[in-house]
């Protein structure tokens, strides 16, 4: 059975449908990406997950349970990381994690866990006088603390240097090889690529595609992109645009530099057409779509 399941889910918020009948499946163990434009509902589709919104309609359930009705179960399975969060200010970091820890019947050790997190160093700070950073880590540490079933993260490493990011990252793969669930709201696509199992993608309150993302990444118009500098110009530029896969062609006006977006198969044409015309690739590159792309084709189209 899923460990997270949602059917249906709408909310509305002043008579404007932010949640459209997003419905998904998360099964235990995998790390699933919740990814959409600002104001697409991720928000509140996640918060609806931990219980925070009631839908207007549609189910959800964490191992089975109502995340409202079945709150105090629930809470002891679930732990969340919100996109924004405050604690008292003149409270310190370690006694924040000594007083999350007393909440749980088997709290995690938080001592490695603030040391994974970069914590252990500031134990004695105020929350007050943390960084946005420092903040961000300190919450995700929270949510970790009372060892859940599933937890959710809401823009993980919003707020994070690019070393830090990372080092979240590979605490993440780590909680999941644990066997914990992950479900994640972001929008770093390379976070979503780097982590996710599977990924919905949410577009104007609605579940645009769900897959892998290799296999959103793979269904993007114009999946492999290829660049050069013709040693001298085509005889026909047109001749590209007919190729086999070919989706859009464009030569720049100021260097001559040519990029193909097509299939799998048109570098190859590519290459036997310049054969034919005795016209080498200068500085010639082949690279795959990625998320960024895909994301970008699936929610544009309704644009």
């Amino acid at each position: 059975m899923p460990i997270i399941e949602v059917d249906g889910v709408r909310k509305a918020y002043g008579g404007r449908t932010v949640v459209d009948g997003v419905g998904f499946r998360v099964q235990e163990g995998e790390i699933f990406g919740i990814l959409g434009p600002n104001g697409a509902g991720k928000t509140t589709t996640v918060e609806c997950v931990e219980g925070l919104r009631i839908p207007d309609a549609g189910t959800v359930r964490v191992a089975g349970l109502d995340p409202v009705a079945d709150r105090d179960r629930v809470t002891l399975l679930l732990g969340a990381q919100l996109q924004e969060s405050e604690l008292q200010p003149k409270l310190t970091v370690r006694e924040a994690l000594e007083l999350y820890s007393a909440f749980y019947p088997r709290p995690a050790d938080w001592r490695p866990l603030a040391e994974r997190l970069g914590l252990d160093t500031h134990l004695t700070r105020r929350f007050a006088k943390l960084s946005g950073g420092q903040k961000q880590r300190l919450s995700i540490a929270l949510a970790l603390i009372g060892s859940p079933r599933v937890v959710v993260l809401d823009e993980l490493t919003t707020g994070l240097d690019p070393r830090a990011r990372r080092d979240t990252w590979g605490l993440i793969e780590e909680i999941r090889d644990s066997g914990v669930t992950v479900l994640l709201d972001t929008h770093f696509m390379e976070e979503a690529q780097r982590l996710c199992d599977r990924v919905a993608v949410i577009d104007k309150g609605r579940v645009v595609a769900l897959d892998t993302p290799a296999g959103l990444t793979g269904r993007a118009a114009g999946s492999t992109v290829i660049s050069f500098t013709p040693s001298k110009p085509l005889p026909d530029a047109g001749e590209l645009t007919g190729l086999p896969g070919a989706v859009s062609v464009s030569v720049g006006e100021s260097d001559g530099r040519v990029v193909v977006h097509g299939g799998d198969d048109t570098a190859d044409a590519v290459i036997s057409l310049l054969a034919r015309h005795r016209i080498t690739a200068r500085h010639l590159r082949v690279l795959g779509t990625s998320l960024d792309d895909a994301f970008l084709d699936l929610t544009e189209q309704d644009a």
